[in-house]
């Protein structure tokens, strides 16, 4: 067998091994789709595979889901499209700046002082509620602030202890993902209602929602952005800093449009995250401003899980990343190679 015929062969091995992957890859969304065109009896009666060969589809489901029977399928849609897309363009523009900032410059930040700020803070919000009698969420606040202001005075001077670098600030935002996400929604969700009593209403709103989603998610964008940023040359940067141009035109005129296959990846990626996310919906939301995950949660009864209803639902909530990312795929994949590379 000649070297071209060998060649071929593992061409043909290749595409066989993709088929299989990709057999794997979409049999779970074809299952989604079929299960959605069931009856109540074909889903409990055994597994069909073929429509009109196997069972006789029906759109009983799909009529159920859009007709509000099974829940407030428009408004949760909405609700999860606005706060995704406002969500992920937030984070994604402020983690950028974030990450140009640890990129582009030296910050050294004094162990000491990051003990101070947690000392006072604590410290504060404990004499604030248990001496002074101030409610939690205005004790929190002021507290919050005299420590910040505190702590980036004092790390001025010259204090015992380690000195921390950027990379130990990149790994603090990346540490904040290790938090069990139950425990920071509950805290959430007592800081939200403690604000509500002083009347900032932040249960089950817009504003809310997309702020806890923004703080969610700046951790991954910082780490993500910081490694395309760091793979973009400085000789374009130095000659506009040459000509005296602000560092806010150069971050906005140069770097943003230079890292746009990077700033695409990481707002698709961010995108998903939201988007899927459930915990913090189902915590500081109720009603008005419940997203997809919550609505393909409810859809039960007393009887069981009514997998008809769910499929169609979850099939619902698919269908926008899908399109999303196919949309935005190519210039996705040359941003996630660009980080890969770096």
């Amino acid at each position: 067998m000649s070297v071209r015929d060998l060649r071929g062969a593992k061409r043909h091995w290749v595409l066989f091994g993709c088929l299989i992957w990709l057999t794997f890859a979409l049999f779970p969304l074809y299952w989604v789709a079929i299960t959605s065109l069931k009856s109540p009896v074909d889903v409990v009666g055994g597994p069909t595979y073929l429509p009109f060969v196997d069972f006789q589809p029906t759109l009983k489901a799909w009529t159920e889901l859009f007709s509000g029977i099974r829940g407030e399928f428009f408004s949760n849609f909405w609700s999860s499209t606005i706060v995704a897309l406002s969500a992920s363009v937030i984070a994604t523009i402020i983690g950028s700046m974030a990450a140009y900032a640890l990129v582009r410059f030296t910050f050294r930040v004094r162990l000491m002082s990051g003990i101070t700020f947690f000392v006072v803070a604590m410290g504060g919000f404990l004499f604030g509620r248990e001496v002074l009698g101030i409610g939690p969420a205005t004790a929190s606040i002021i507290a919050f602030c005299i420590a910040l202001a505190l702590s980036i005075f004092i790390n001025r001077f010259k204090l015992p202890g380690p000195v921390l670098g950027n990379d130990d600030i990149v790994f603090w935002f990346v540490s904040q993902r290790l938090f069990p996400p139950i425990v920071v929604a509950f805290a959430l969700f007592l800081l939200y209602t403690e604000m509500g009593k002083l009347g900032f209403r932040m249960t089950d709103t817009y504003f809310g929602l997309t702020l806890a989603y923004v703080a969610f998610s700046l951790p991954i964008v910082i780490w993500l952005m910081r490694d395309f940023i760091a793979s973009l040359p400085l000789d374009v940067e130095e000659a506009a800093m040459v000509d005296n141009v602000p560092t806010w035109r150069i971050f906005f005129g140069i770097v943003l449009p230079m890292s746009k296959p990077g700033l695409i990846a990481t707002f698709v990626i961010t995108l998903a995250f939201v988007w899927n996310e459930f915990l913090f919906a189902l915590f500081l939301t109720n009603s008005k401003w419940q997203t997809l995950p919550i609505l393909v949660a409810g859809q039960n009864s007393q009887r069981g899980d009514e997998w008809w209803a769910i499929s169609a639902a979850a099939l619902v909530a698919i269908v926008p990343m899908v399109i999303i990312a196919g949309l935005l795929g190519r210039m996705m994949r040359s941003g996630l190679l660009m980080g890969a590379v770096k």
